[in-house]
């Protein structure tokens, strides 16, 4: 690691300060004089251990002392002197493989009850007591505010997993390699989120049967199916809980004998007991209690690998950031005991590599705990850009430090999501209009115009022409591609369209998604950003030598992506030295070669383009 020190004389003393919950201090050595300062150089002791480092340099001169350090915006690249904040390194397990399917798929994500009913009567399937049903499919999700202050969540729709099974031949044609189901555990909700029995599939949505031919069906098609486990809370009304009485063995509400008592912290018995974020319909699971260990994690039947067995590919962890990390190692060896290709993807909104929970650092992406998150850092930067509140620049810069913090191998399995169903529905955000400020009771009616809706339209093409070019898996949320529109919860959890699609964009999904598919350099090539206009972002993927860059042995290939968010068009002039070829092919066959050394590329506005190397 190298300093160049600006200075008439050379600085007595430079020293690199490194920390990792320690400090250690090393002398830099002073190797000469350089464009009027001096360079001093030092080994940046990375270790074995993964963990991760932060650093800046401190310099001594006479009586003055002066450090340099990371930008006040922290994102790396040019620091700033007298700067405090350190750089980060990211020293990852040199074994840490996530599974290859992650960086090479398409993710699908699916609520359950609202995607398709598989009963060609449209009957509920082994309806429930104390559950409302729509009439009709294509109704707004209703609104049921609890005393609690949270959505009831009590109304149903039909959809089932035999539905999702009819449909996996559509699926198929729209470039989906993976479905990520949200919980299809027994419970009250329609979101399932409140875990009432993890060792059963909620009789609306089938039976284990059902869930075994859906993974036989889709693997039959090249496809796998991801489950969401919810670990960190349970529902009030479960099999472990049991307040309303519904199950018929006592659980820790009814009696402190309960096996599940030791799972949940009461304060005082049985009406005062810690849960999830303040809902007391989630009450909190002690999960390093041994009991709950061997229930989820290494009993004899254990849920985690028990549903393995069954036919799921890897577990999406639902607030995998409130999980202890020694929970989630022991998860990790759980599941890879059982299915050493399993894939584990945590819900983590912010940098995985830096977060901070509860006033503890952590890092998930060293190899001993995720093999993925949502990319939901991506997501709000892509948002900013396309919505015009931060320029290009400033997008590459914060995506250039994200690429920078993450391993290789990490960034390149990440769960890159356009929507999800705790988000209004992406084409409501990218046209300016998520009813965040419109009263809840007022959000099911709410619409957009024609001018707003095909906007947010045009904005989500370029969205997902960027996420098909970007390391990940692109994850498309349920209905997206159809042009669904909704506010928050619950109104983004509405029915999947069928019949009433917008057909250009379900089109334009199924090429570009395709596309992405049929193109290996952008699942695994290098990747350079450039930002040659305000409003210009151009992605390039490239393979040379022969080897992709998680190391396999690949065909060189090129690939760059180009969008313009701007109203005007727009001309790019990219150096044929800095695209590396001499000869480009677009989307619809045409040739475009470079002309005195540069590539001349017209971008129409709130339009993109795809081009791969001749």
């Amino acid at each position: 690691m190298r300093l160049r020190a600006v200075s008439d004389h050379p600085p007595r003393e430079v020293t690199l300060r490194l920390w990792d919950g320690e400090e250690a201090r090393i002398p830099m050595a002073l190797l000469g004089a350089l464009d009027g300062g001096w360079v001093y150089e030092a080994m940046l002791p990375a270790g074995d251990t993964p963990r991760t480092l932060w650093y800046r340099f401190e310099a001594q001169a006479d009586d003055q002392r002066a450090c340099y350090g990371n930008a006040q915006d922290g994102l790396g690249g040019v620091g700033q002197q007298d700067g405090e904040a350190s750089y980060q390194v990211t020293v990852y397990d040199a074994a840490f493989t996530p599974p290859r399917w992650l960086c090479d798929g398409v993710m699908y994500q699916i609520m359950v009850d609202r995607f398709f009913n598989g009963d060609p009567t449209g009957a509920l399937l082994r309806a429930k007591e104390d559950v409302a049903r729509h009439a009709d499919w294509y109704e707004p999700p209703a609104l049921k505010i609890a005393p609690n202050g949270d959505n009831l969540a009590d109304d149903f729709f039909g959809g089932n997993l035999a539905g999702i099974r009819q449909k996996l031949p559509y699926l198929r044609g729209l470039g989906v390699t993976a479905l990520y189901l949200n919980p299809i555990f027994e419970s009250a909700s329609n979101h399932k989120y409140d875990t009432g029995d993890y060792n059963r599939i909620d009789p609306m949505f089938g039976d284990e049967e059902d869930f075994a031919a859906l993974c036989r069906d889709a693997q039959a098609l090249g496809m796998r199916v991801m489950l969401d486990g919810v670990f960190a809370h349970v529902g009030a009304d479960s099999r472990y809980f049991n307040r309303a009485g519904r199950y018929p063995d006592a659980g820790a509400y009814q009696s402190q004998a309960s096996p599940y008592y030791p799972w949940f912290t009461f304060t005082h018995y049985p009406d005062a007991y810690a849960c999830w974020w303040g809902f007391d319909t989630l009450p909190r699971v002690r999960v390093m209690e041994p009991s709950y260990q061997r229930f989820a994690l290494n009993g004899p039947d254990a849920v985690v690998p028990r549903w393995l067995r069954a036919g799921a590919c890897g577990w999406r962890l639902d607030v995998a950031d409130e999980l202890p990390m020694p929970f989630l190692r022991n998860l990790r060896r759980s599941a890879k005991a059982e299915n050493a290709d399993a894939a584990l993807l945590g819900e983590v909104w912010e940098d995985a590599t830096n977060k901070v929970t509860y006033g503890e650092a952590r890092n998930y992406a060293l190899g001993d705990t995720l093999d993925s998150v949502m990319n939901y850092p991506l997501y709000d930067v892509l948002m900013n850009f396309l919505l015009g509140w931060e320029d290009a620049s400033r997008a590459k810069r914060r995506l250039d430090a994200l690429a920078e913090n993450y391993p290789r191998p990490f960034l390149y399995s990440l769960m890159n999501l356009l929507g999800s169903h705790d988000r209004a529905r992406i084409l409501n955000v990218l046209a300016g209009y998520t009813g965040e400020n419109v009263p809840r009771p007022e959000r099911a009616a709410m619409r957009l115009t024609d001018e707003q809706a095909a906007l947010g339209a045009a904005r989500v093409r370029l969205m997902l022409r960027l996420v098909c070019a970007l390391p990940g898996m692109p994850c498309v949320y349920y209905g997206d591609e159809a042009g669904m529109q909704g506010a928050p919860d619950p109104f983004c959890r509405g029915t999947y369209p069928w019949g009433r699609e917008d057909e250009r964009q379900v089109a334009f999904f199924a090429d570009q998604l395709n596309r992405r598919r049929g193109l290996p350099v952008l699942a695994r090539g290098d990747l350079t950003l450039l930002a040659p206009a305000r409003d210009a972002l151009v992605i390039l993927r490239r393979i040379s030598g022969g080897v992709d860059a998680l190391g396999d042995p690949a065909e060189d290939a090129l690939a760059l992506a180009a969008v313009n968010r701007g109203d005007t068009p727009l001309k790019l002039c990219l150096l044929a030295a800095q695209v590396g070829c001499e000869a480009l092919i677009g989307e619809d066959g045409a040739r475009l070669y470079a002309r005195d050394g540069a590539f001349s590329v017209v971008l129409p506005p709130l339009e993109g383009a795809l081009l791969v190397g001749a």
